[in-house]
């Protein structure tokens, strides 16, 4: 069974290398999506795939790469964008 998530992640998440950790990490559990940096200082991800994956990949965003402090991830089902691959948004 699929699962589609939008993630909003809080805290010390920009300029730590958020994006490019979460995108190998995508790559990693062969999840699709895209993540970007959010005017508001937090960071913002769309994750599809496997829901197991998809929720190993949730995980993962809850405690980000060592440099980042994550505060809070916030998690809502989302309609999938069927893309076929993870991407870094600028």
């Amino acid at each position: 069974m699929s699962r589609a998530v939008r993630v909003t992640v809080t805290g010390e998440v920009q300029g730590v290398g958020f994006r490019a950790h979460a995108a190998q990490e995508a790559v990693r559990l062969e999840v699709t999506g895209w993540v970007r940096n959010e005017p508001d200082g937090s960071v913002g991800a769309h994750v599809e795939g496997p829901a197991e994956a998809v929720e190993e990949m949730v995980a993962w965003l809850r405690s980000g790469p060592p440099s980042a402090r994550v505060a809070r991830a916030d998690v809502v089902d989302a309609d999938p964008e069927r893309r076929s691959s993870f991407e870094v948004r600028y």
